[in-house]
């Protein structure tokens, strides 16, 4: 069963990152396979290529998986290099609830995989799909559990602050409250000079934004610092509405919705460094993280069409 597990992983991460170079073609700043692995374009098609006909045709000539195997260590020794410049990040200051880099299971991954493809190949269809329908379920809760949770902050230019429901009498849910206390100390350390709300229309008559900028003028954040993005309805509109012409971003919101809001600046070019929200209700967690899974895949996809 073991080599029909690493055929479906090995599919998965094929074909994940040929679809990040067919992107990266439309959008040349995205540069989505730094997700997983840091590579120029040239070394991971090949690595992608190779991946996916091993997993489609295990059997192989000697040569064909000297080749295989060649690249399979080219990329772990790349996922290693990241593994070691993460924790040198870590080093300086950079704090985290989880301290695993993905890139370390990344190179676990490809070394089971050279492992895998000396063993004799077994016709076992069902295993190779339910292994890669598990990957596909497992990179973006790794991306939430694990990069999610790492707090980014440093100097920047502007900070974003994803809005969340502000209830019918103008009060904001505790999501939206956790966001924006997090984007007004931010501010108040001095890490950027001004900070943007963004948010959609609310329950009631008070806009989400509004009900933002109230709570910040409460807490130290003078008018001429704030600007209101009344127009961010959901993750995309606030990215394309702030991504370009702030400089650095510091964009702020939960752990569950930060890989998203990643992927959706890079696909504008921006830079941008994530900051977790320190969450005042563990309850809705569970099913945020649920959510974010299936909309972390819908919002990769939009980048291919």
């Amino acid at each position: 069963m073991f080599p029909a597990i690493a055929r479906g992983i090995a599919l998965f991460l094929g074909a994940f990152c040929l679809l990040n170079l067919a992107g990266d073609l439309r959008f040349a700043n995205a540069n989505a396979n730094l997700w997983w692995i840091e590579l120029p374009p040239l070394p991971a098609l090949a690595l992608g290529i190779a991946m996916l006909a091993w997993g489609f045709a295990p059997r192989a000539s000697r040569g064909r998986r000297a080749i295989t195997t060649a690249l399979l260590a080219m990329g772990a020794i790349a996922a290693l290099v990241s593994t070691v410049r993460y924790y040198a990040i870590l080093g300086r200051g950079v704090s985290t609830m989880i301290p695993l880099p993905l890139s370390l299971l990344v190179a676990a991954a490809l070394v089971m995989i050279i492992v895998a493809q000396r063993s004799e190949p077994q016709r076992r269809p069902l295993v190779v799909i339910a292994s890669f329908v598990a990957a596909s379920i497992a990179f973006p809760v790794a991306q939430i559990a694990l990069f999610g949770v790492t707090d980014y902050r440093r100097p920047a230019d502007t900070i974003v602050v994803f809005g969340a429901r502000t209830y019918a009498d103008g009060s904001m849910s505790s999501s939206l409250t956790d966001r924006v206390r997090t984007g007004c100390a931010l501010y108040r350390a001095g890490l950027a000079p001004r900070i943007i709300f963004s948010g959609g229309k609310g329950d009631g008559a008070i806009h989400e934004t509004e009900a933002m900028q109230r709570f910040a003028l409460r807490h130290g954040v003078p008018p001429s610092a704030i600007t209101l993005d009344a127009r961010g309805i959901n993750t995309e509109s606030t990215v394309r509405n702030t991504a370009r012409g702030n400089g650095r971003i510091l964009a702020v919101s939960h752990f569950y919705h930060l890989p998203r809001i990643k992927m959706t600046y890079q696909r504008y070019g921006a830079e941008v460094y994530t900051v977790p929200a320190e969450p005042s209700s563990l309850r809705p967690i569970a099913y945020n993280v649920a959510r974010e899974s299936v909309a972390f895949w819908a919002y990769y996809l939009r980048r291919l069409r």
